[in-house]
């Protein structure tokens, strides 16, 4: 074998070391890759179309945007059986974080950090932490209000329902704010709110939603993990009672078409992708995350096509309403107004901005002062709109 051969069989020898190296490395370092595992705990079925559905959706919108992500998520868990669940996602899932998503899953959650610390547990709703429990909310108090001055503006009996599951600052703040909304366009209107106790019971919103309408009420809100109430809607609709509805956490206007106006959605996936972002980085703290209308959560419509259904356009902007700061306008025109203002910040404007009393006559936010954040999370009272009191 010349010189020349043996140096070309040598080179090419190397080359093919070289190659089968750079695999081999690349393929350790795939497999070396940091991932990050996070389960999922759900009050309701994801099929509820509601708020166990949008956060599912968010869910998957975070494992598709991270590569490095896995989840896993349990869905209709009591919220007396959150512990178990808990144990399980990080015993037998081997998760690093732990998603907590209905408010009566607190104290699980807050027992679950001191027993797991080296682990990562965020809860939905709630207002205790830890040094690895932290609190998260898309709110939807800013897009209630939106939908209250619709409601205010198409009411021909001036009496609006409210579907509500448990009495809770989250509902209380949600019912008030679509009441001031209301309140905006048509001080006439009242606000009649049933209780049904359950995060997910259709037969419950049902009954309640149909009880509200036998009372004289044309206009129905609600925070229910179904489209029940909205179902109840576009029937009475159809037989020829129009029954204006306003669809909740998810894209229900499919179920109401002739009866959904709006609706206030939530975009969770923005809000997991970040927070799982922060905790792969390193740089989680363990505050509260509550995000609203400017921070892109929470968006007005009960269809991500359409902040308000086509079929209520020209209603809407038939109604004119006087404003302090705006002067004279329709209420389609103050609608996106206001929503304009709410994505610049609570400072441009909030519903939350006094003078606000509550219905037994109590000054509760001063005129010139916006409600805290601590006020909205404890707020327990009914504007004075609001017809009756909160069960205790």
């Amino acid at each position: 074998m010349t010189g020349g051969a043996i140096w070309r069989k040598s080179f090419i020898w190397a080359i093919s070391v070289a190659i089968l190296l750079a695999f081999f490395t690349a393929g350790s370092a795939v497999s070396a890759e940091k991932k990050l595992k996070a389960g999922f705990v759900y009050v309701g079925p994801v099929g509820d179309y509601g708020w166990s559905h949008a956060h599912d959706v968010g869910r998957k919108y975070a494992e598709k945007k991270l590569p490095w992500l896995n989840t896993v998520f349990i869905e209709s868990v009591a919220e007396a059986d959150s512990a178990r669940i808990i144990d399980r996602f990080i015993q037998e899932e081997k998760c690093d974080v732990v998603f907590t998503t209905s408010f009566g899953y607190m104290d699980d959650t807050i027992k679950a950090g001191i027993k797991y610390p080296d682990k990562h547990f965020m809860h939905c709703s709630g207002f205790k932490q830890t040094k690895n429990v932290g609190t998260y909310f898309a709110d939807l108090y800013q897009t209630y209000y939106l939908n209250g001055l619709m409601a205010g503006g198409l009411t021909k009996s001036n009496k609006i329902g409210y579907v509500a599951a448990f009495p809770i600052p989250e509902l209380v703040r949600h019912i008030n704010a679509f009441a001031l909304g209301i309140k905006a366009v048509n001080p006439k209107a009242e606000v009649h709110v049933r209780w049904t106790y359950a995060w997910y019971g259709p037969d419950k919103a049902r009954e309640a939603a149909e009880a509200l309408i036998a009372e004289g009420c044309d206009s129905l809100a609600f925070t229910e993990d179904t489209p029940a109430v909205i179902e109840v809607g576009q029937e009475h609709t159809e037989k020829g009672k129009q029954i204006f509805t306003f669809s909740h956490y998810s894209p229900m206007q499919p179920y109401g078409k002739d009866s959904v106006v709006s609706g206030q959605l939530v975009d969770w996936g923005v809000m997991y992708e970040k927070i799982l972002k922060d905790l792969y980085d390193g740089t989680w703290k363990s505050d509260d995350q509550w995000w609203l209308v400017a921070e892109k959560a929470a968006i007005l419509g009960g269809s991500f096509d359409e902040p308000i259904n086509a079929k209520f356009v020209d209603a809407l902007k038939t109604v004119s309403v006087e404003t302090k700061d705006l002067g004279n306008l329709s209420v389609y025109e103050l609608v996106f107004k206001r929503y304009e203002q709410m994505k610049k910040g609570t400072d441009v404007f909030d519903p939350y901005m006094g003078p606000i009393s509550d219905n037994t006559g109590k000054l509760q936010i001063k005129a010139g002062e916006t409600a805290s954040k601590g006020d909205l999370l404890s707020i327990m009272y009914y504007v004075d709109n609001v017809v009756g009191s909160i069960p205790k």
